[in-house]
């Protein structure tokens, strides 16, 4: 039997799991499975680059997320009566249509149920759950804590409402063995409840690294997550060592009672397809005056600004030009995009907002420049290309970067909001990362090692770009010296 082990709760959230994708990936393939799952805590950051190295691997990626569930309604701030704040729940995305939900569910969270964690509750859970595989979660989730707290009725109750919710075969009983006492306590129990209920079990794995010896590396990460020193005894911690990225053989022996649960792990990866399709850009329709179409309100604009911004003269000369910058825009199918970035930016100027001048290589567009998009810097004056904003050979989308003033960018927000709707539009994060020296700097914290060691291994670290401690090694011989023969 080709067994595909269900790995969920893999962990990529910054100084939360210490996986990394690609090693992640080519360990379930070095195991002989042909399938792996990503299922982060509250989020889908990983979702991707896990798809993309999945695929490139020759595995199937299972996309889901593990959701904080709020124990009554998603917008309720205030809890009495010793209740948790939030209950966990896997995810999975079966079809597209899943993927599609499962996208919904976790941006609902944060929009609509932040407290503590990005929450959801039943509502958006049955108003989503089409497409969608729902497992019963750690000791974290519902049905284990009753089962913990002794209330086994109400422990029934919680899994027939997610059965209900999600339907008839959607909904698993997850049995996990990290080597906590508490979780044999909960799965004898869900073994029964199965029985009783015909709710089907599943076997999972919480994969926090990906190799049993990475377990001491990964305590260490939690004390940086959360500020403790190593030594600390109340602290944080994952007991057992058993969040790596077990065999099937391994998992086996764990559970040698449950051998369907087992077999399902088989069976929900092979239900699972979702395709993601890439390279297809979806961008949003400008609605122009009546008897115009996009492109010819567009070279409209783009006439009167350039003699707006040139003597007509000039203007004419430079008429070649801008023809060519916009047929450029509208064979790569751009018109629409540069329509509503003039529209926005009109309307924080016609209302006194203040709008930067435009950065990056869209201060080489003329069209930017006749549309008052950019500003200050002249494109033709400064003989900046046109090619390296935009280049029909290599197709990408345009990447303007403006700058409004802090106290009323909201007030765009708002109209983009208004005009184009609150589901086409967003607000993305960026990703922060930790330099070699500060990892350096901040283990050696937890670590409880003395500051002048630890500053004398920093600063032999070069002042670099994107640089890494292996890499460092190799451009500093002391570095590497100090690493193979400091033992302490």
């Amino acid at each position: 039997m080709n067994f595909t082990h269900l790995h969920v709760h893999t962990e990529y959230s910054l100084l939360d799991g210490s996986n990394k994708i690609k090693e992640y990936v080519a360990r379930v393939k070095e195991l002989g499975m042909n399938s792996a799952a990503i299922t982060d805590h509250g989020v889908m950051y990983g979702v991707i680059d896990f798809y993309r190295a999945a695929r490139e691997a020759g595995i199937k990626p299972i996309l889901g997320c593990e959701v904080y569930v709020a124990p009554n309604s998603r917008f309720d701030k205030e809890l009495t009566g010793g209740e948790e704040r939030y209950h966990h729940l896997v995810l999975l995305a079966e079809n597209n249509t899943g993927y599609a939900n499962l996208m919904k569910i976790v941006s609902r969270g944060f929009t609509e149920g932040y407290y503590y964690k990005p929450r959801v509750d039943m509502e958006v859970l049955q108003e989503f759950h089409e497409g969608i595989i729902a497992l019963s979660a750690c000791l974290a989730g519902e049905v284990p804590r009753l089962i913990l707290k002794g209330m086994k009725e109400e422990a029934r109750m919680a899994a027939r409402k997610y059965e209900a919710c999600f339907g008839k075969g959607n909904y698993f009983l997850e049995l996990q063995d990290h080597g906590i006492p508490e979780q044999r306590t909960v799965n004898m129990e869900l073994v029964q409840m199965s029985r009783e209920l015909d709710i089907p079990l599943v076997t999972t794995n919480d994969v926090h690294y990906t190799y049993a010896e990475d377990a001491i590396p990964h305590d260490i990460l939690l004390c940086l997550q959360t500020g403790k020193k190593l030594a600390d005894e109340d602290r944080m911690r994952y007991e057992g060592g058993q969040y790596y990225l077990k065999s099937a053989g391994e998992m086996e022996a764990l559970f040698p009672y449950a051998k369907e649960a087992l077999e399902n792990t088989h069976k929900i990866a092979e239900r699972c397809h979702v395709e993601i399709e890439f390279g297809d850009y979806k961008l949003p329709h400008f609605d122009v005056p009546e008897g115009e179409t996009s492109e010819s309100y567009l070279r409209k604009l783009c006439k009167e600004g350039l003699y707006k911004r040139y003597p007509k003269e000039q203007a004419e000369q430079l008429e070649e030009r801008l023809n060519y910058e916009l047929d450029t825009i509208s064979t790569m199918g751009f018109v629409d995009y540069f329509l509503i970035v003039w529209d926005f930016i009109k309307y924080a100027k016609d209302h006194g907002i203040p709008v930067g001048p435009g950065r990056g290589s869209a201060a080489g567009s003329l069209v930017a420049y006749s549309l008052n998009i950019t500003d200050l810097i002249d494109p033709i004056k400064y003989n900046l290309l046109f090619e390296r904003f935009l280049n029909p050979e290599r197709v990408t989308m345009p990447d303007i970067d403006i700058d409004f003033c802090y106290e009323r960018r909201q007030e765009v927000i708002d109209y983009v909001t208004r005009k184009y709707g609150a589901d086409h539009v967003v607000q993305i994060v960026t990703f922060g990362t930790m330099s070699a020296r500060m990892v350096i700097r901040d283990v050696g914290r937890v670590l409880d090692l003395p500051y002048a060691y630890v500053d004398s291994v920093a600063k032999a670290i070069p002042m670099e770009l994107g640089i890494t401690i292996a890499k460092a090694m190799k451009m500093n011989p002391e570095l590497r010296t100090m690493y193979e023969t400091d033992d302490s």
